[in-house]
């Protein structure tokens, strides 16, 4: 069964979709759509995806769009091991509540210091026809687009978007003090899903958030970054730390201090 990935390199919600193939041992064909060129927003891929976001996916031809829909369809398409949710219905659930607050809290709040803090110059670029004409021409993100303006985020929703991300720290710190993963014993879809928004706070020079704070939650991301899925998933040119040498200089200085702690 052919699948093509349509996805960007650098994208959170692509980035968890990449981990469950890889995990599943799925093969497919990737089709980068390039974001700064606008290609999400172009007709050949709103006829795909008429959000105007990545990830999309071709399965046989037939169109799976949401990323995180798209992890739990291809867990079952492709019900061999490992498997990523649990037989026992109530750890399902427990398990989709947690896919629900991922993409509700975590999910929005890594969003403000992303644009806020690494991709608000290329709008201060553009002037206010041509900033509104960009936030017009996306379908699902216009408010977002919008409320961020070209001048970037009030101090109060950054606020907010940090408490988010505060809040999904301590929930989980809490929840893995019954099991290594989010839903106990089982490696879940869950924890594929929140690990892309660690993976970017770190880039962004954000581990304190967790480092220091949350002992079981600086476990559960090391021992799921060194699985082979998530190496497979960030293959290099997919992290910020790659695309933006500022970020590099952070991480460097990061391993200096620890280095003379």
């Amino acid at each position: 069964m052919a699948l093509v990935l349509y996805h960007n390199h650098a994208s959170t919600c692509s980035q968890k979709v990449r981990i469950c193939l890889a995990e599943k041992g799925v093969p497919w064909e990737g089709r980068n759509i390039d974001l700064g060129a606008r290609e999400n927003l172009g007709p050949d891929y709103l006829a795909i995806n008429p959000n105007g976001v990545v990830p999309a996916m071709a399965h046989d031809g037939r169109i799976v769009i949401e990323s995180t829909v798209m992890c739990e369809y291809i867990e079952e398409v492709w019900p061999t091991a490992p498997r990523l949710s649990p037989a026992d219905p109530v750890d399902r659930a427990r398990m989709r509540a947690w896919l629900r607050y991922i993409d509700e809290v975590p999910s929005m709040g890594i969003r403000v210091p992303t644009f806020n803090d690494l991709l608000l110059p290329s709008f201060r670029r553009m002037n206010e026809a041509e900033f509104a004409r960009f936030a017009d021409a996306n379908p699902l993100r216009r408010q977002f687009f919008l409320r961020m303006g070209r001048e970037g985020f009030s101090a109060q929703e950054y606020d907010i978007a940090m408490k988010q991300l505060d809040q999904a720290v301590e929930r989980m710190e809490a929840a893995l003090a019954n099991g290594p993963w989010l839903v106990g014993e089982q490696y879940t879809i869950a924890d594929i899903c929140i690990v892309p928004v660690f993976q970017r706070m770190d880039d962004l020079g954000m581990w304190q958030v967790w480092e220091g704070k949350a002992p079981r939650v600086t476990d559960w991301y090391a021992r799921l970054r060194a699985r082979p899925a998530y190496k497979a998933a960030f293959y290099p040119g997919t992290r910020m730390t790659e695309l933006f040498p500022q970020l590099a200089e952070k991480q460097r200085a990061r391993k200096a201090a620890r280095a003379a702690e």
